[in-house]
C-alpha cells in the first residue's frame, strides 16, 4: 500500500466502558476533515437506522463475494454475521484529503496496520478499574456475573495498548478529548503530509521561482 495520501487513516480502540464512542463522535464533531467508516454488514438493519449510514446493509452471499475480491481492508465474523471495512473507499477518501477514523477492536487494529502501514492506532483507557466497573455496571440492571464476565472482557482487551502508537487516559472528557484532537493536529504537521500538501509552494521557494 502507498502512503502518499493527504489524509491520515486512524484506529481508535479500547476496552468496553473506555468511552471510545463517545469521544470519536465529539472529535468528529470538532475537528474538520475527518471522516468515520461506515462499514458493510450483513446483519438485519434495526429500526431508525439508515442503509449507507449506520451501516452499508449487505446480504451473506454478497459480502463473502467481497472478500473473495479483496474488498476490505479488515473484516470480522461476530457471531453469525459480518462486519468489514471497504478498502476502496478509505484509498479514495484518503487520497481527496480528507483524515479517516475507524472504531475498531485490537484484533482489526492490527489487521489494518498490517494492510496499510502509514495508520496511526489509537489506544483508549479508563482512569482506573474503579471507573471501569461503575461505567460497565451502567444503570444496575445487569447481575455480578454479568459485570464480571465484562470487566475479565475489558482486561483482556486492556493487554493490547502497548500495540498501539498513542496512548489516552480517559479520566476527564475534555482533556481526553483535547488529547486526541493533538494528536490528529500534529499528523497534519508531519512533512511527508507538508510536502504533499504544498508541494507548488515548496518547489518555488527552493527554486526561487514566483
Amino acid at each position: 500500500m502507498s502512503n502518499q495520501n493527504l489524509g491520515t487513516l486512524y484506529t481508535v480502540s479500547a476496552p468496553s466502558g473506555a468511552g471510545k464512542t463517545s469521544l470519536v463522535k465529539a472529535l468528529i464533531e470538532k475537528e474538520q476533515g475527518l471522516q468515520v467508516s461506515v462499514s458493510h454488514t450483513t446483519r438485519a438493519i434495526r429500526p431508525g437506522e439508515k442503509d449507507g449510514v449506520n451501516y452499508h446493509f449487505v446480504e451473506h452471499s454478497s459480502f463473502e463475494s467481497m472478500i473473495e475480491a479483496g474488498d476490505f481492508l479488515e473484516y470480522a465474523q461476530v457471531f453469525s454475521n459480518y462486519y468489514g471495512t471497504s478498502l476502496r473507499w478509505v484509498d479514495e477518501t484518503l487520497a481527496t484529503g480528507k483524515d479517516v477514523v475507524l472504531e475498531i477492536d485490537w484484533q482489526g487494529a492490527a489487521q489494518v496496520r498490517a494492510k496499510h502501514p502509514g495508520t496511526v492506532s489509537i489506544f483508549i483507557l479508563p482512569p482506573s478499574i474503579n471507573a471501569l466497573r461503575e461505567r460497565l455496571t451502567g444503570r444496575g440492571q445487569d447481575d455480578k456475573e454479568t459485570i464480571d464476565k465484562r470487566m475479565a472482557e475489558a482486561f483482556s482487551e486492556s493487554s493490547h495498548y502497548g500495540e498501539a502508537h498513542f496512548l489516552v487516559i480517559n479520566d476527564d472528557f475534555e482533556l481526553a478529548l483535547e488529547e486526541l484532537i493533538t494528536i490528529v493536529r500534529s499528523q497534519r504537521l508531519k512533512l511527508e503530509k507538508q510536502q504533499l500538501r504544498h508541494h507548488d509552494l515548496l518547489e518555488q521557494l527552493c527554486k526561487g521561482e514566483s
